[in-house]
């Protein structure tokens, strides 16, 4: 993560984004569907396996994860074994890269991006738009033995608990839809998480060192055709939302609005974090309301900056990007950030579960789940899936 700003400057851009802007009155959202009182309610929180040092989902994450270390290849194995087993419905594919690095001597640096996805039951995948949820998995190469915790292997685990808890509701409403005699053809809503490697840079912030994975998975994307006559040209073009999530996990985060086309998503995660607290699901207590901006209109949101971050390879081939980062206006990121004080033990858990929840509710919302949440499924499901998980971690240890 770099402290420098994304310039857009130039006539070109202001007046592309201006454009946006004006067509943001004018063009509706994507479907979505906010859920009741009773339904956010039954949202289930992480318990166990968010242990930082015996948790099955959260604890394998909580290590060095350097580009070409064990580590690194462990966690990658994490992330696969875990959507293999707990959300089996789910595809799973690799994207895989490989660049010079300023300190790799003239040698080539293997890069691993990890995508997940579900779509409805005989979709073509050129033809879904997917909510795309997105973090990067690796860690810093310095200060030695750095965790990264909040930057970014909690919003991993975020991701990773919002797609097991939405999983059972998406199961309910295709089998009602195809029950009710609804084309499953024309649902078009599809969801997919993105872990993306290299985000951090290996000597010095820049163009060429940092965003290794994102840049090689944008172009690459931006340029692998879907089959004739699909709905989307392009994987890219196919990405209904980026929503990226990084430096989240510290207490009393502050969450900006960057873009004026997404500044309605970004209202829709502020009215959710204010309707879960007056519910009682969110535990850590506020010195202010997160979403800082949730009052402002679109107009009011520039759109001629934005933080260095995994998103700017998408956002200049024009995907729809919602920045969720922690930067607060002349305070800057947390205080450990790439600090050897960024791990696990700096990690404010009430904080870390409420933003589980939160995105649990924004999927749950933007894939019209209302009808098919259910909060003892979620209960059952969630002890089910722990105890899973808990045997899977310690047959690795075993092995």
């Amino acid at each position: 993560m770099s402290t420098a700003y994304c310039d857009l400057r130039g006539l070109r851009g202001h007046i592309l984004y201006l454009c946006l802007g004006l067509l943001l009155l004018l063009i509706p959202g994507e479907a979505y569907e906010k859920l009741s009182d009773d339904r956010l309610k039954a949202l289930p929180r992480p318990s166990q396996d968010f242990d930082i040092h015996t948790g099955a989902l959260f604890s394998p994450i909580l290590q060095p994860r350097v580009p070409g270390t064990p580590g690194h290849t462990a966690v990658l194995e994490h992330f696969a074994s875990f959507f293999r087993t707990t959300l089996p419905q789910w595809e799973i594919e690799f994207q895989n890269s490989t660049a010079k690095t300023p300190i790799s001597h003239g040698k080539d640096v293997p890069f691993i991006n990890f995508i997940a996805y579900r779509d409805p039951p005989g979709a073509s995948k050129g033809d879904v738009g997917r909510l795309t949820l997105v973090a990067h998995y690796d860690s810093k190469l310095e200060p030695e033995g750095f965790i990264g915790a909040i930057d970014s292997a909690a919003p991993c685990a975020m991701i990773m608990h919002a797609m097991r808890s939405i999983d059972s509701a998406l199961d309910k409403k295709w089998a009602a839809m195809k029950e009710q005699g609804m084309d499953l053809l024309e649902e078009h809503h599809g969801i997919q998480v993105l872990f993306l490697d290299g985000e951090e840079a290996f000597k010095e912030w820049s163009t060429t060192d940092s965003l290794y994975g994102a840049r090689a998975l944008a172009e690459h994307w931006d340029t692998q055709m879907n089959p004739a006559m699909s709905t989307f040209k392009t994987p890219l073009s196919s990405i209904s939302l980026f929503v990226l999530l990084d430096l989240l996990g510290s207490k009393n985060p502050n969450i900006q609005s960057y873009y004026p086309t997404t500044h309605w998503a970004y209202q829709s995660l502020g009215s959710l974090e204010k309707r879960l607290r007056s519910l009682g699901k969110l535990k850590s207590p506020p010195a202010e309301p997160w979403f800082i901006d949730t009052s402002k209109d679109s107009h009011q949101v520039m759109a001629f900056g934005g933080i260095q971050d995994d998103h700017l390879p998408f956002l200049a081939r024009g995907v729809e990007i919602l920045h969720l980062i922690d930067f607060a206006p002349f305070k800057g990121f947390p205080s450990v950030w790439h600090t050897a004080d960024d791990d696990a033990e700096h990690l404010d858990m009430d904080t870390v579960k409420d933003w589980s929840v939160l995105m649990t509710a924004f999927a749950a919302e933007w894939m019209e789940l209302e009808e098919y949440l259910d909060h003892q499924d979620n209960v059952r499901r969630e002890g089910e899936l722990e105890e899973s998980e808990a045997i899977r971690l310690n047959k690795k240890t075993e092995l």
